[in-house]
């Protein structure tokens, strides 16, 4: 038996003899299977790289079952074929699932510290498939750019080792400086290789961070995106193995989640409709929440992290702390159980977040409650003080109960702290539940010790001081007023802080050597100087123009025309020099015979568009997009007019949406575009600049 059969019956579970047996493929043939790929590298977990290697292994089975099905001619074999189809889509959809799980799972990247606290949630990256840019860039700078590409094979090589480097980045600092850096670098990519008016030819493919699905397109713009996502999951993972034991790990682990949160919004505002569910608005818009839940909970643990004293005011503050964690997970519990995410984020998630929006109210509960059974009001104590905290700590008194006349009255204080501890109890007993409904969750042991403990403190108080007139005690404990010393807040991502130099700067400036300026191939102009005057004068920055040219001077009659670029002198690169540098070379040589090259820019005749459909692997909703791009008319030397990109449009209607979409190319349309004025943006203002993926 051959091979790929061996594997086919192996997916699909069928022995030797028929299509009955048991299944045979088990989590032992993928580790062996993943063992003896060479492919796969060392990393933390390679659980993206095991989705990536069952998605091959699926594609190959299920195309090889189906080849098989269309060539069959005998009805025996063609249902026997159908039968084993069915036993591949079982089994893939199980360890599927188990995979996501893993890739999911709460407890990869905790901190290695020991500590009693209840774990936090970090993102997965994104893994992605191997591009070669080495053709496509080498073409386009010959055509393009008139220059000989073998001249920046080290700059191209550069460019794809730094792009594999991010593909297995260290779990700190260094590696978010290296995905930023990257990021950076494919904002000067895009301008000089990356034209509005067509495709390039590289196909970008992308796994989703949730479910592993693929998305490929020929877009820059995936990329750009996908590497985005992992600077915020890298951000997580990094918050996520803080030290939750010092007061310097809990600050970084704040800082980290509230960057993570920073990025995730630039990325849902910029790259809007992306064709990932890991990177649709509605998803970004639910990570976002949950860093900055997460960042919120760190605060609170800081703020614990010395010791609770048992002093009025004191738990005052943890109790309204507490509440405004819980606040903001029961508003993130919301948001994941809202469509269309619901459907997508992993069941864990959602349940860890209920599990703590009760916990945490529970704790608020317990020390408002610890706060009116333990403390009485002494002779000479601030009562204000104390009133007044007491009257924040409500929106407003239970009924028939004054704030000043309950911290007086020793019975009403310990009725209504029984009240809050029977709802700490409630909420207690919810969160454990809760968690007990999770698989995943039951298995995290310092989680159920943290909520057993908590519970089991809860009760122990109110058994202390429960009455047998409890059940008649009519007042209800209400809600904390949630109120923190720190609001958790996005913090944008600072991209000019980071210092990136241009791969391939030896193009010239970007302002003139884009990938969306048109020019003349480098022409030579042989010419002296008469008397040492040159017949023109220089203007610009870099690179500088002719200005000024007298049409019967000796450079005017070798064929330099006003507004050309100087690119060089004599052999002597002048892209990058200023008006002064260039006038200094040009009248070093004297009356001698000066070879000068220089280009001269066209103006753009028309208008073209393409289009272009994303390929998703898998997707229940396929995102297909369109892409419109359009290149202003170049009106004069002085002042280029470059159109702005327009925004991909959805085809995604409601009867579309079900309907898989594959690569395609679809004819280019001329068409006739009011003319847009606009300055040539910056690099980095292209980086921060709205785009979009469909």
């Amino acid at each position: 038996m051959s091979s790929a059969v061996f594997l086919v019956r192996l997916l699909a579970g069928v022995a030797h003899g028929g299509a009955g047996a048991q299944s045979l493929f088990t989590w032992s043939h993928l580790a062996l299977i993943c063992e003896q790929s060479p492919e796969l590298p060392g990393r933390d977990r390679g659980l993206g790289l095991l989705t990536r290697k069952l998605g091959c292994l699926a594609e190959s089975t299920l195309l090889s079952l189906l080849s098989l099905d269309r060539v069959a001619t005998n009805q025996k074999v063609r249902e026997q074929v159908r039968l084993e189809l069915s036993f591949v889509n079982s089994d893939l959809q199980m360890l599927k699932e188990e995979l996501e799980g893993l890739n999911i799972s709460v407890g990869v990247y905790q901190s290695t510290e020991e500590a009693f606290t209840i774990p936090l949630i970090p993102l997965g990256l994104k893994e992605t498939k191997d591009v070669d840019f080495s053709v496509v860039l080498k073409d386009f700078i010959l055509e393009h750019y008139s220059e000989d590409s073998c001249l920046y094979e080290d700059e191209i090589a550069d460019l794809m080792d730094l792009r594999q480097a991010c593909r297995t980045p260290s779990r700190d600092e260094a590696g978010v400086e290296l995905l930023m850096t990257y990021f950076l670098q494919l904002g000067f990519v895009e301008s000089r290789f990356f034209p509005p008016t067509r495709q390039m030819g590289l196909l970008f493919t992308w796994y989703d961070s949730l479910t592993g699905v693929p998305v490929s397109q020929q877009n820059l713009l995936l990329e750009k995106a996908s590497v985005l996502f992992n600077v915020a999951a890298l951000y997580t993972q990094v918050g996520t193995r803080c030290n939750r034991q010092t007061q310097a790990g809990l600050e970084s682990a704040v800082d980290a989640f509230q960057r993570a949160a920073g990025v995730l919004s630039y990325l849902r505002e910029t790259f809007t409709h992306t064709p990932s569910y890991d990177m649709s608005p509605a998803m970004l818009s639910v990570l976002g929440r949950m860093m900055l839940a997460q960042a919120q909970e760190s605060v609170l643990e800081r703020i614990c992290l010395p010791g609770i004293r048992n002093e009025f005011f004191v738990l005052v503050k943890v109790a309204q702390e507490a509440a405004k964690v819980a606040e903001v997970c029961q508003q993130l519990h919301a948001a994941m159980s809202q469509a269309p995410v619901r459907e997508n984020v992993p069941y864990s998630w959602a349940s860890l977040a209920c599990v703590k929006a009760h916990h945490y109210a529970a704790l608020a509960h317990y020390f408002s409650a610890t706060l009116l059974i333990d403390h009485q009001l002494k002779p000479g104590a601030d009562e204000d003080h104390q009133e007044k905290c007491l009257s924040q700590l409500y929106e407003h008194m239970p009924e028939g109960l004054a704030a000043l006349a309950t911290l007086k009255d020793g019975q009403q204080r310990r009725q209504l702290g029984r009240s809050h501890l029977r709802r700490a109890l409630a909420h207690h007993e919810e969160s454990v539940r809760e968690a007990s409904l999770c698989k995943k969750l039951r298995n995290i042991e310092v989680l159920q010790e943290v909520l057993s403990a908590a519970q089991e403190r809860s009760r122990l108080k109110y058994s202390q001081h429960q009455a047998d007139d409890d059940l008649l005690n009519l007042i209800q404990a209400p809600d904390i007023v949630p109120k923190t010393e720190q609001e958790a807040e996005i913090t944008p991502p600072q991209f000019s802080k980071l210092a990136v130099t241009d791969f391939f700067q030896k193009l010239g400036p970007l302002s003139v050597f884009s990938a969306n300026k048109r020019w003349t191939p480098p022409r030579s102009v042989h010419f002296t100087a008469e008397e040492g005057d040159l017949g023109f004068t220089l203007r610009g920055n870099t690179p500088v123009q002719v200005h000024c040219l007298d049409p019967y001077c000796s450079a005017g009659l070798a064929g330099a025309k006003e507004g050309d670029y100087i690119v060089s002198i004599q052999g002597v690169d002048c892209k990058w020099l200023t008006v002064g540098e260039v006038m200094k070379l040009l009248k070093s040589f004297g009356e001698d015979e000066i070879e000068m090259k220089v280009v001269s820019l066209l103006d753009s005749t028309s208008s073209m568009h393409n289009k272009c459909a994303t390929y998703s692997v898998g997707m229940q909703k396929t995102y297909s997009m369109i892409c419109l791009a359009i290149e202003d008319d170049d009106k004069s030397d002085k002042t280029k007019k470059i159109s702005k990109k327009l925004s991909f449009l959805s085809w995604g209607t409601s009867k579309n949406r079900q309907k898989s979409a594959s690569t395609l190319c679809l004819p280019s349309v001329g068409v006739s575009r009011p003319q847009i004025k606009k300055k040539l943006p910056s690099p980095l203002s292209l980086l921060n600049s709205e785009s979009s993926l469909y």
